[in-house]
Formats: C-alpha cells, structure tokens, sequence
C-alpha cells in the first residue's frame, strides 16, 4: 500500500542547538505528523552539532547523534539540508560554503551574514545546484520573506516600512506608557529577556538594518550591503519626546524605510533606519511591546501588512522548518531552486542607484536645547526660515530659570533634509543652544 511513509526520509543536520535550535528540534518532533502530511515525506533530524554538549536544552534528542563535529555534519551523507544557527560570520560563512561545495541546501536564520556575504552564498549555491533559505532571519515567525518572494511577486513594490526589531520596539513602547528614562527601560528589558547583555546591535539599529537590507534586496532586485544603509538608533530619545509626539498626535517607532523612486525609465532607492514619527492612528503605530510589523505597498495590490512575533523560540523555529518543509519539497521533485532566493533572477540583481539622505523632502521633529531666556525660540525661528524651513507647530516647557536649559520642540512643515542639516548646523552653534538638536523624521502618509 502506497502513502507518505514510502516517501524517503530528508535528512536534517543542525549546526547551533541554543534556543533557536532547540525550537527547531521540538517542532520537527511535536509536528512531524502535519508536516508529513503536508510534505508528503518524513522531515528527520538526524544530527546536531554543537560546542555545548553538556548543557540541558529540556529537550531529549534521543538516539539522534549529538557532538561538536560540525564539519562532520556538513559531510554527512545522510544529511539532505544542513540548518545553520550559529549566527556570526566566519565561522558560519565556511560551513554554509562547505555545506554547499558538499552538495547541501541550507537554511540560515543568519541576517548579518547574508547582508554582508550573500551575494558570494547565493552564487555559490546557484553554481551547485541548491537551495539557500533564510525566511526565520527577517521578523521571526513573520512569512515576509515568502510573501514578497511568491505572493507579492507580480507587484512593482513601492514601499515598504518595518518594526523589526522586538527589542527597541519594546523599549520605546515602555518609555511611552510609563514616562521612564532609556536606560531604566533597557535595563527592564534586559532583566524579561527581551535585550541582550549586549542590546548595542538592537538599540543603535544595526539589527534593523541587517534585516531592511535583504528586504529592500527582494523588493526592488538590488544589490546592496547593510553598510551602505544609513542607521540610526534610539539611544537619546527621552521622556519629553514621547510626551511632544502623543500631543501632536504622533507614535515613535523605529522604522526600516525602502522606497522606490521611479523617474524616467530608471530606478533609485531609498533605504534607511531610524526613529520615526507616525500618525496615532496608523496600522503600524498600533504595534506595541516586541512584536514586529512590515507594510508592504505594491502597485497592483495595494496596501498589505504582515505582523506577529518578532522573534523567540518557537515563532523562529517555525519559520526554519517552513523553509526546510519548501527546500524538501523540491527534493521531493528531483530538483532545487525553484524560487531565486531573492525573489528575482540572479542575473538580473544589480547594484541600484541610492537617494541621499538630502535629497529626501518630509517634515521633521527638532528638541533643540536652550536657555530659558528672552529671544531664544526668535534665534531658532530665525535660522530655520533663513533656510526655508516653515514651522508648523512650537512646543516650549520653561522652568522661569534663565540659566537653566529647557527643551524647545519644532515640528517643521515638509523641508529638503539638506536644507534642515544646514540650519542645525548653524542653530547648535548658537551661544544659548547647549546641547546638539535631537532630529526625527516624520512619515505622515503611514
């Protein structure tokens, strides 16, 4: 009698058994019914390798074989995909080029890897036939990466606009409800498990970054480097922002922003992280504590918004095992590759043209800091209407102490960036301005 048991087993081999790797072990156990079933085969772990023997994950493997031997793994005959959850990048760049010179589909969760090495990986993998899948290293549990690839795939994409880091979204939603400083925010946060030891990548927008580089690559067919993203992150942001954006009817969120600008035949595109003013009653303001959210605006579909958890164990674990169940399928059929893992064909990836940041036009938020003195906020209006910057809104909080410093808040009407940078420039060198202006962009059509 024929059924999805005589279908042969795929082999699985999993480099990195923390807590991603665990997740990924539970699913394939706890769901092996639905996936085969779905699958039409048997999705086995057969391996595991990691530096950490000894540690209890809660999670008994069994008679699967476990040790350190990771190039071991990647040679393992009857290993069929190889996972790679070490994060990092050499290491983790030599047993994916290893994995695939051995003639291995991989699937990665690694985004700093793939937005610095993978144009070099995906060739690699094209050069030997096999699948690179990376869907767990964008928004978790999030299908972004598949939505884009195959169910977004007829649309010019115009825009697109991500929460996509669960850590900083947290942080800014804590300081906003509660009026607390950054660092006592942070130091919350770390204490849940929703900052690493280490939050520099999350807070500055490095990991945003990662992530916004691989979506604008499959949005817009570009070849691009995290590097050549302009970044900023959330640190400085105080209690008095918060308090402004909410009276002018504003959230903060740190948004990944990709936009395409087409004009005359050709294309360029805007890229770029950091904190953002948005309207209160925008989809993407109303996503709160360390979930994550990516707005996608394509010309035949419109408006779509993709949300859910960001990032832990399960919600990532189940998008790896997406992409081993997608990678297995094709095995299944013979053959690999059937969707280019950025959506477009490798020969027509191209290094894209970019808009400098001063060529951008929007309205902004200024915190200048000033002396509490007669004549200050005439010196800031001074300055900005020598550049052609209209204001919209002031909002001035005085202490009746003129040697003290008090924030002076701006909201511009829409302005060249360059235009604004050039009067800061001038303003924060103004005797009664003692402290550098805190600048954030507003995206009002959210």
């Amino acid at each position: 009698m024929s059924g999805v048991s005589d279908k042969r087993p795929i082999g699985v081999g999993l480099i990195g058994f923390g807590t991603i790797g665990t997740g990924v072990a539970k699913v394939l156990s706890q769901n092996a019914d639905v996936i085969e079933q779905r699958l039409g085969a048997p999705l086995r772990l057969v391996r595991v390798a990691d530096l950490d023997t000894e540690s209890d994950r809660g999670f008994d493997l069994g008679d699967i074989r476990f040790d350190a031997d990771s190039e071991g793994l990647v040679a393992d005959p009857q290993v069929d995909i190889v996972v790679e959850l070490i994060g990092g990048y050499d290491v983790a760049r030599r047993l994916i080029l290893r994995s695939i010179e051995n003639g291995k589909h991989v699937v990665t969760a690694n985004k700093a890897l793939l937005a610095l090495h993978g144009a070099e990986i995906f060739a690699k993998a094209a050069e030997s036939g096999v699948d690179v899948a990376f869907e767990a290293s964008v928004a978790g549990g999030i299908p972004i990466l598949r939505s884009l690839r195959e169910g977004l795939a007829a649309n010019h994409i115009d825009a697109l606009y991500g929460i996509l880091n669960g850590t900083s979204n947290y942080v800014l939603s804590e300081m906003e409800s509660t009026g607390e400083d950054f660092e006592v925010v942070l130091k919350r946060a770390q204490e849940l498990g929703y900052a690493e030891a280490d939050p520099t990548f999350d807070v500055e927008g490095v990991d945003a970054a990662h992530k916004l580089t691989l979506l604008a690559a499959m949005a817009f067919g570009a070849e691009l480097t995290f590097k050549q993203v302009p970044t900023e992150g959330i640190v400085g942001l105080t209690p008095d922002d918060f308090e402004a954006a909410q009276e002018f009817g504003f959230r903060i969120k740190l948004l990944g922003i990709a936009k395409a600008r087409r004009e005359g035949g050709s294309e360029r595109i805007e890229v770029r992280v950091h904190p953002t003013l948005v309207p209160i009653d925008s989809l993407l303001a109303r996503v709160d504590g360390a979930m994550n959210a990516v707005a996608v605006i394509g010309d035949a579909v419109g408006e779509t918004l993709f949300y859910g958890a960001g990032a832990g164990e399960m919600p990532t674990a189940s998008a790896v095992v997406a992409d081993l169940m997608e990678i297995a399928r094709e095995i299944g059929r013979g053959g690999a590759g059937r969707v280019a893992p950025l959506s477009y064909m490798p020969e027509v990836l191209a290094p894209k043209p970019l808009v400098p940041l001063g060529e951008l036009v929007g309205s902004f938020y200024l915190r200048f800091t000033a002396l509490d003195c007669p004549g200050v906020l005439g010196h800031l209006a001074g300055e900005l209407g020598e550049h052609g910057i209209g204001i919209r809104s002031v909002l001035q909080k005085g202490r009746g102490d003129s040697a003290a410093s008090v924030p002076v808040i701006v909201f511009t009407h829409p302005a060249p960036e360059s235009a604004v940078r050039a009067a800061l420039e001038r303003i924060d060198e103004l005797a009664d301005v003692t402290a550098p202006t805190r600048v954030l962009r507003i995206e009002e059509e959210l």
